[in-house]
């Protein structure tokens, strides 16, 4: 991971989506906005569009406009459009479209659900991707572990001249045999051949998947894709409403209230990915960052410390327990050792001095509870992550300050710690900006990737 390169030094994967099962590709509706490089873009029902209109299919949304100029042109115009339209047709990619991140404690799954089939299109459909589609849609929970967040669902986006839903899917990591089993159960490999796959376990269960359901995986570097998804998430904006929220009044428990914001104009940006580690990324522009440093005191490692203290069993019910604990039971604040602020360097007595530092204290330790060592080990591992961001945003000479990935997931109280840490030690130079589908940009990723890769010649 500290060798990741800018992607400005890579080609990105190569060579054609090689499948055809015979699946039709008529029907095409909706509009198709084409990025220079040529990969496929999207737009949804509210207007908004990712890409650049200009390129080979810049005037595809054409042919749905009767009225026209184009539309009522020449004959040679006519047909340049029709060749067109029919060269998006055959280089878009066979029905189901997936993109995955399978990382260290959660696989991230994006699906995208067509709703534009067309009666000729359901009729031609093989039964095995009728029920793909069914199973994913129609439930919000898979087996014990697997949830399907609702929630978060995109709804009428248009991608590859395709309309439909974006659902978001996560199970853990763990599962993985449970899913790979499923797929071969499924017959998955007679839709696909290859799956688009980031994060280190397309490394790790590359040869599960070839040899227990006859997939391959192409694997796609995690950063590249983080930083792809996040940009067209934004950009398509979240039904309507802005992906992108900060907290305002950060430093007053009454008054801190969440508020939405935009990402115009996004770079450079400081883009702190919290996962089961944490990686840093001074982003330029959307092929130009560099990883600046990282931690491995993230979301797994606040996980595990809690399965170890409290005897919890998952991420939910830690974090269930840290909404009822008190860290001031568990760690040492500065007025533990000063009797009040430590003025001459503007630490407030209510300022840590040393995680865990009443531990030491038998009286201590017996008087604690397991929720106040879930909240201290909540608090101890967020404010590692924010003096180390807030360092990096200094030395990048950054001001923004993004913070994504499942750590965050329904996790208000390292949010609103986060954005205090960033407005209080720069004195209010920096603002902490979370984005609402945290986890999830690095699957959004590798299923852009999948359309991309199916459209180059």
């Amino acid at each position: 991971m500290d060798k990741a390169k800018s992607m400005m030094d890579k080609k990105g994967a190569t060579g054609p989506f090689h499948v055809n099962n015979g699946q039709s590709q008529r029907g095409f509706h909706g509009h198709v906005a084409v990025a220079t490089n040529g990969s496929c873009c999207s737009s949804n029902a509210l207007g908004s569009s990712t890409g650049a209109s200009s390129g080979p299919f810049e005037n595809m949304h054409l042919l749905h406009r009767g009225d026209d100029a184009e539309c009522n042109g020449s004959p040679a115009k006519r047909c340049r459009l029709r060749r067109r339209t029919e060269s998006v047709r055959r280089h878009r990619p066979p029905f189901p479209w997936f993109g995955m991140d399978i990382g260290g404690t959660l696989v991230k799954l994006v699906y995208f659900e067509p709703v534009d089939i067309t009666a000729e299109e359901e009729q031609e459909e093989v039964e095995n991707l009728k029920s793909i589609r069914r199973y994913l849609t129609s439930n919000v929970a898979y087996g014990k572990t697997g949830v399907r967040d609702v929630h978060l669902e995109l709804r009428n986006l248009t991608m590859c001249g395709r309309t439909g839903n974006l659902h978001f899917i996560r199970f853990p990591t763990q599962a993985m045999p449970r899913f790979i089993q499923m797929g071969r159960d499924k017959n998955f490999s007679s839709l696909h051949t290859t799956l688009c796959a980031t994060g280190g376990g397309a490394y790790k269960f590359e040869n599960d998947f070839r040899t227990m359901a006859d997939l391959e995986l192409l694997k796609l570097d995690e950063l590249d894709c983080l930083i792809r998804g996040l940009l067209f998430v934004d950009r398509v904006s979240f039904n309507g409403h802005q992906e992108c929220y900060y907290f305002q009044n950060p430093s007053d428990t009454q008054s801190c209230v969440k508020k939405p914001c935009t990402l115009d104009n996004p770079f450079p940006m400081l883009l702190v990915n919290i996962g089961s580690g944490v990686s840093i990324l001074a982003v330029y522009s959307e092929n130009n960052y560099k990883r600046v440093t990282g931690t491995s005191l993230g979301g797994g490692t606040f996980l595990g410390l809690c399965c170890l203290l409290t005897g919890c069993e998952t991420f939910e019910e830690a974090l269930e327990m840290a909404s009822k604990g008190d860290s001031t039971n568990v760690d040492k604040l500065v007025k533990d050792i000063y009797g009040g602020d430590y003025e001459r360097f503007g630490l407030q007595g209510s300022a840590v001095a040393s995680s865990f530092g009443h531990m030491m204290s038998k009286e201590k330790r017996d008087s604690i509870s397991k929720e106040d060592l879930a909240r201290a080990t909540l608090v101890t591992i967020t404010n590692n992550i924010g003096s180390i961001a807030r360092m990096c945003a200094v030395n990048e000479k950054i001001e923004r300050v993004v913070f994504v990935g499942n750590f965050l997931r329904i996790n208000t109280v390292s949010t609103k710690l986060l954005a205090y840490a960033m407005d209080f030690w720069s004195k209010g130079q920096l603002r902490a900006l979370f984005l609402e589908h945290e986890g999830y940009f690095g699957a959004v990723g590798a299923l852009m990737e999948l359309l991309k890769t199916s459209e180059d010649p």
